[in-house]
C-alpha cells in the first residue's frame, strides 16, 4: 500500500494512535498491579497455554476503550477466540472483511505473568482494509511503549527506532520462541534452534512474541522467527519492524499479511540467510 492510499489515522478528533497508546498503557499499568496477585490460572490449548483473569480483564478494560471512541471498529482479541490454531484461523478470516479491524493481544507473555519473569507485553495493531497502519506493543515492566504508524515510522520514548546495523548471522543476536503446541510447531522450532545456535552469535527465548518483535525493530535484536504464532501476535510487532528500516516475511519470503502463522522477521541485511538456514534445517513449518 502506498502511503497516498493511507486514510487519515483520525475520525473527527480521535486520534487512532492516541486511543491505541492510552489503551495500551492504561491495561499494561492495570496488568503490572497484578503480577503476583492473580488467583486464577486455566490451561487452553495444551499444558503451556495459559491463561488467568488477568489476560480476560485486559482484553475487556481494550475492548471497552476501544469502543468508547470507535463503536463502529470490529476488534480481534486473544482471548475472545477459542484454543488452537484452526480456530484462531477461522476468526481472522470471519474478522477480516471488517473496514477497520483492531487486533489485540491483552497479555503477551502469560507464562512470564504467572512466574513473575519480566517480559511480557499489551500488543495492539489496527488494520484498515486488511492493512495494518497502527501498531503499538507496551511493556509496562520497564515502562517502554513502542508506536508505529503506516508510513510514518516507529518511535520508542520519542525517538525514532532503527534496526540494527549486524550484516551476518555470525555477528547476529537472534529470538525465537517455544510454542504451546508440543506436537505440531514446537519440533519445527527446535530445528531451528539446532541449525542455527551453532552459526549466529547467541539467541534468546524471552517468552514474548511481540516483545521480541519490538527488540528487533529497536536494534536489540537482529532478528527473529517463530513457528505457529497468531495475528494478534505479530500485527503491531510486524509495523513496528517495517517501520524501523527492517524486514518481515513467512518462513519461505513471502511478504507479511495477517494470514501468517510463520515468521521470519530481522533487520533486513541478514533475512535472505536466516529464512536460507531455516529452509534448509526443515524449520519453516511448511
Amino acid at each position: 500500500m502506498s502511503t497516498s492510499n493511507i486514510p487519515a489515522f483520525a475520525v473527527g478528533s480521535k486520534s487512532f494512535t492516541a486511543v491505541a497508546i492510552n489503551t495500551a498503557s492504561k491495561a499494561g499499568e492495570w496488568i503490572q498491579s497484578k503480577v503476583g496477585d492473580f488467583s486464577s490460572l486455566h490451561t487452553k490449548y495444551s499444558a503451556q497455554d495459559l491463561v488467568t483473569e488477568v489476560d480476560k480483564g485486559a482484553e475487556k478494560m481494550i475492548r471497552n476503550l476501544i469502543l468508547t471512541h470507535f463503536p463502529g471498529h470490529s476488534i480481534l482479541g486473544e482471548e475472545g477466540v477459542e484454543p488452537g490454531p484452526e480456530a484462531s484461523q477461522r476468526a481472522l478470516e470471519e474478522a477480516s472483511s471488517a473496514e477497520y479491524l483492531w487486533i489485540v493481544d491483552p497479555l503477551d507473555g502469560t507464562t512470564n505473568f504467572v512466574h513473575g519473569f519480566p517480559f511480557f507485553s499489551v500488543s495492539i495493531a489496527l488494520a484498515y482494509k486488511g492493512e495494518v497502519i497502527v501498531g503499538v506493543v507496551y511493556n509496562p515492566i520497564h515502562n517502554e511503549l513502542y508506536v508505529a504508524e503506516k508510513g510514518k515510522g516507529a518511535y520508542l520514548k520519542g525517538r525514532k527506532m532503527e534496526v540494527s546495523p549486524e550484516k551476518t548471522l555470525g555477528e547476529s543476536l537472534i529470538a525465537t520462541g517455544f510454542p504451546a503446541d508440543r506436537d505440531g510447531t514446537l519440533p519445527a522450532n527446535l530445528r531451528g534452534v539446532q541449525a542455527l545456535s551453532p552459526k549466529v552469535r547467541n539467541m534468546r527465548v524471552a517468552g514474548s512474541a511481540a516483545l521480541h518483535m519490538a527488540y528487533v525493530a529497536a536494534g536489540r535484536l537482529s532478528g527473529f522467527y517463530e513457528i505457529g504464532l497468531n495475528s494478534w501476535d505479530m500485527a503491531a510487532g510486524a509495523l513496528l519492524i517495517e517501520e524501523s528500516g527492517g524486514k518481515v516475511t513467512d518462513t519461505l519470503g513471502n511478504p507479511y499479511h495477517l494470514g501468517v502463522r510463520h515468521v521470519v522477521a530481522s533487520n533486513g541485511h541478514i533475512h535472505d540467510e536466516l529464512q536460507k538456514e531455516l529452509a534448509a534445517a526443515s524449520a519453516t513449518g511448511y
